[in-house]
C-alpha cells in the first residue's frame, strides 16, 4: 500500500531508546520501528541514548537536558523547522502544550489513569492534567491505543473534533515468538507493581486457592516497584509460593512467556495491555478483567473476572488451573486474536488518516 504523505516527522524517542521500557516506551519503539521501514521522513528526538538500529534508518538529534528543559528545547526545536512538519508525540503532552498551533502535532493518548481518581504517580497526574486539554484541542490528529481509551478520551473531552481522534491499537513484542509449552507450575502476571495493575487482589485470590494447587503453581510477579505498592511488596513476601522479580529483559520475559502455564492480569484499568497480546500470541491461556481495553484485545479468549472481586478472580484462576480443555481451548483462540492487531496495520491506520 502506497500513501501520498508529504512532510517529516519529528519523533520524541526517549521511552523507545529506554533499557528498561515499559507499556508506553514498547509502544513507542513497536510504532517507530515500523513506520521506519516506510518511505517517509523522520527526525529522531533522544536525550542522548537511542536504539543502534535506528541511526542508519533516520537522522537522531540529541537533547542533552533533562525533565521539563528537555521539552522546552524540543518545542524551540520544532518551532524552527518548516511549518509543514509534524511533531509525533507518544509518551508526553508537554511538547505539544507548548507548541499549541504554531506547529502541527499528535500526541498519543495511552490511557486516562490520570483522571480516575485512583492511586497514581502525583507527578504524572499534575502534568497530565494541566496539559491535556489544550495539547488536544490544538492538535493535528489524536492517536489513541484502543477504541476504549478512545470512548474515555471523548467523555473526559466531548467538545473535541472527534474526526482527527485516530484508533491505531499496538502490536505484539516479537513478529513470531516461539509457542508457549507449559511448565504446569508457573501463574505469571507481568507489570510495574502498583494499585491500578491489582496485584495485590491477585495475591489475595492465590492466598485462597486450595492447597493442593498451591502446592503445584507458584505466582510469579514480574515488574518494577512503582507507587503505593508497600502493600503488595509485603503480601507477596509474607506468602508461600509467591516469587517476586525485578523488571525482566527481553530474554527474561520471553522465556517467561515461553513455560507459564497461565498469565493473570486482572487490571483495574488498562490502555490497551500488551502483555495479554503477547501472551495471546503465543497461545498462553489468559485470565484477564471484563472491562475497558482488556475485553477489547483479549475478546472470547481469554477468561475474564471482576477485578474488584477477589472471590472472582480466585474462582477464574482455579477454574484455569483445573480444566485441561478450557487451557487448550483458549490455546487454540489466542493466536487468532492476537493476528488482528499488528504494528504494520497500526501505521497503515496512521498514514491513511493522513491523506
Amino acid at each position: 500500500m502506497e500513501y501520498n504523505v508529504r512532510m517529516t516527522f519529528v519523533i520524541d524517542i526517549r521511552e523507545a531508546s529506554s533499557a528498561q521500557r515499559t507499556g508506553k516506551g514498547q509502544w513507542t519503539y513497536g510504532f517507530v520501528s515500523e513506520l521506519l521501514t516506510r518511505e517517509v521522513d523522520c527526525v529522531l528526538l533522544s536525550s542522548g541514548h537511542c536504539p543502534e538500529e535506528y541511526a542508519t534508518l533516520a537522522e537522531v538529534v540529541e537533547i542533552p537536558q533533562k525533565g521539563l528543559e528537555w521539552h522546552v528545547k524540543a518545542a524551540q526545536y520544532m518551532k524552527a523547522r518548516l511549518a509543514g512538519d509534524i511533531y509525533l508525540s507518544p509518551t508526553s503532552y508537554l511538547v505539544p502544550f507548548l507548541l499549541g498551533r504554531k506547529r502541527k502535532h499528535i500526541p498519543v493518548v495511552h490511557d486516562l489513569i490520570a483522571f480516575r481518581g485512583e492511586p497514581h504517580d502525583r507527578k504524572a497526574t499534575l502534568i497530565e492534567k494541566i496539559t491535556l486539554k489544550r495539547a488536544m484541542q490544538t492538535s493535528h490528529r489524536v492517536l489513541c491505543n484502543s477504541e476504549s481509551t478512545r470512548s474515555d478520551l471523548l467523555s473526559r473531552l466531548p467538545n473535541i473534533d472527534r474526526t482527527k481522534i485516530v484508533t491505531v491499537f499496538a502490536g505484539p513484542d516479537s513478529p513470531n515468538p516461539e509457542r508457549n509449552k507449559p511448565d504446569h507450575k508457573t501463574i505469571l502476571c507481568i507489570g510495574t507493581l502498583c494499585p491500578r495493575k491489582n496485584q495485590l487482589r491477585l495475591i489475595e485470590a492465590y492466598q485462597k486457592l486450595p492447597d493442593a494447587l498451591r502446592a503445584q503453581y507458584r505466582l510469579r510477579l514480574v515488574g518494577k516497584r512503582g507507587w503505593h505498592d508497600d502493600a503488595i511488596i509485603q503480601a507477596a513476601e509474607d506468602t508461600d509460593g509467591i516469587l517476586w522479580t525485578d523488571y525482566a529483559s527481553d530474554e527474561e520475559y520471553n522465556e517467561l512467556l515461553r513455560t507459564c502455564t497461565v498469565l493473570a492480569l486482572p487490571s483495574l484499568y488498562e490502555g490497551f495491555g500488551m502483555q495479554i497480546l503477547d501472551a495471546l500470541q503465543r497461545g498462553i491461556p489468559v485470565l484477564t478483567s471484563d472491562r475497558g481495553s482488556l475485553r477489547e484485545v483479549a475478546s472470547d479468549s481469554a477468561m475474564l473476572c471482576d477485578p474488584d472481586n477477589v472471590e472472582s478472580i480466585t474462582r477464574s484462576v482455579e477454574a484455569l488451573l483445573r480444566d485441561d480443555t478450557k487451557r487448550q481451548e483458549l490455546a487454540s483462540r489466542g493466536p487468532k486474536q492476537a493476528a488482528q492487531f499488528t504494528w504494520k496495520s497500526s501505521v497503515d491506520i496512521f498514514l491513511s488518516s493522513l491523506e
